[in-house]
């Protein structure tokens, strides 16, 4: 009603141990929502369709939750084992995670009868991603979740001191986190 659009789509890209799939799941708990997931290599598959099919039962489950709950997430971590680059060694072609990341694709565009889904990746390995993958309409939003720096690591330690039974002094702070 206000004229906002919610994005069909978000990337979680940065170094490992972040916290990107946490952050995925913690949205699913403030928003409410069901969280039909995935990993990317559970959909590598030794069989022919195996992998386009999980990706397409996935959608099918989280179209059903989201008629039901008035919305859904669908969470693939680890989406670079199946949207990396395709074809970009010719004698290293995988037919069948381009065939997965094809599925993907397909089910990403589908969405004119699928309203209030919003799908999450997260990946490590943001440069190795298909750019059929990063363009609009499929994750809208880029969001870096990287290492904190300094200050903001004295920040967590802080939060977490704070919930203990000890005291400690910034100079104490300072030497545990340098």
């Amino acid at each position: 009603k206000l004229g906002g659009k919610i994005p069909k789509g978000a990337l979680l890209h940065g170094p490992p141990g972040t916290g990107k799939t946490l952050l995925a799941k913690a949205l699913a708990g403030e928003s409410n929502l069901p969280f039909v997931s995935l990993s990317g290599s559970d959909l590598n598959a030794m069989f022919v369709g195996l992998g386009a099919l999980k990706v397409k039962n996935l959608f099918e489950e989280a179209r059903k939750k989201a008629e039901i709950n008035k919305g859904c997430i669908v969470f693939i971590d680890e989406i670079d084992a199946i949207g990396q680059k395709r074809g970009t060694n010719g004698m290293n072609v995988n037919t069948e995670r381009e065939n997965t990341l094809n599925q993907l694709l397909t089910e990403m565009d589908g969405f004119e009868e699928s309203k209030n889904i919003i799908i999450l990746g997260a990946t490590n390995r943001y440069e190795m991603l298909d750019p059929a993958l990063l363009r609009p309409g499929r994750f809208d939003r880029k969001i870096l979740v990287d290492l904190p720096n300094l200050s903001e690591r004295r920040d967590l330690f802080k939060f977490y001191f704070n919930k203990l039974k000890i005291d400690i002094k910034d100079e104490e702070l300072s030497n545990i986190i340098e």
